[in-house]
């Protein structure tokens, strides 16, 4: 079962580190973000992935010739403005399967991918989106008659749930993707869920995103301890 990993970005949010490279082979410790993502399937027996490369293209090609794995890795360049439904639609194009893991080249978290695998077969929908709770990235006050009773972080649970990538789909998800300016988020996602063909995997364990350079700080923390919470499987 091929993982399709979007990759073709422009990574404007972390302008900082991509005026020479995507965003997904910005460095955590010494090794590309989409290599601890691509870690995290191997880690649990899924080592077959489509790069769906973009911006900077040529650079996440140069890696995959150089990078000494016993993964089966294949970077496609699926166009410097295609939006990622149709990066999707290319891929399913290219390498025909029934099904399809398909994730994020700049986020982690510990999915058991199993479980979720065994989730979308279940529900016998087209699609299943791992649902995540936001990152919390700013003080909370509790106010009562214009004092402040508490502040502190926000925890993750007070807040709902949002889409986290690790995614399955089969392979009739094409049909909800118009063209290479089809965003899947916007798009396909949508139309989908007015089919009732979404249904989600709720996931309470750890997941990070790397949008700006304070989360790529801390994933950098993160991936030099013993072992880094997106590889602690639930």
């Amino acid at each position: 079962m091929k993982t399709i990993i979007l990759a073709g970005g422009f990574g404007t949010r972390i302008s900082e580190e991509t005026e020479n490279k995507p965003k997904p082979m910005v460095l955590i410790d010494d090794k590309p973000i989409i290599w601890h993502v691509m870690n995290i399937y191997a880690s649990q027996g899924f080592t077959d992935f489509v790069i769906a490369t973009g911006y900077k293209s040529e650079v996440i090609e140069d890696w995959v010739s150089k990078l000494n794995s016993q993964w089966n890795i294949v970077a496609m360049d699926t166009g410097l403005n295609t939006m990622t439904g149709g990066r999707i639609r290319k891929c399913i194009d290219q390498f025909p399967e029934n099904q399809y893991f398909v994730t994020y080249g700049d986020g982690v978290g510990n999915v058991n991918l199993k479980r979720l695998l065994k989730f979308h077969n279940q529900n016998s929908l087209l699609a299943t989106v791992t649902a995540v709770r936001p990152p919390a990235r700013f003080g909370v006050l509790d106010i009562e008659n214009g004092v402040v009773n508490h502040f502190g972080e926000k925890n993750q649970t007070d807040v709902g749930w949002i889409n986290g990538g690790f995614f399955v789909i089969n392979k009739d998800v094409r049909r909800y993707i118009q063209g290479d300016n089809d965003l899947f988020e916007t798009g396909a996602l949508p139309k989908l869920t007015r089919d009732r063909q979404l249904s989600a995997f709720q996931h309470n364990g750890f997941w990070k995103p790397m949008d700006t350079l304070r989360e790529k700080n801390e994933l950098q923390e993160l991936a030099l301890t013993e072992y880094p919470p997106w590889l602690s499987i639930l």
